[in-house]
């Protein structure tokens, strides 16, 4: 992993970007501070956010139990 100055970066950017694209990692630094680390996107994991009501992972499902009729206690616990 190679670490860069932002004034680095700045004049050698072509160079770091194909560094990057080989697969290698870069650190650029503010002074002796790390600000940043340029990876690859393919190395990245997939961060796609879902699309409303899409569904992720195994679907829901509902018990069977859930469309049992109520007991007379329920019903009476509910106000009914």
């Amino acid at each position: 992993m190679r670490t860069i100055t932002i004034e680095e970066a700045r004049t050698e950017l072509p160079q770091v970007l194909d560094e990057v694209e080989a697969g290698a990692e870069v650190i650029i630094a503010r002074g002796e501070k790390p600000i940043a680390r340029l990876v690859r996107i393919a190395d990245l994991p997939d961060r796609r956010r879902s699309k409303v009501g899409e569904l992720r992972g195994a679907p829901f499902q509902i018990p069977d139990a859930a469309f049992a009729p109520l007991t007379d206690n329920e019903l009476k616990e509910w106000g009914l």
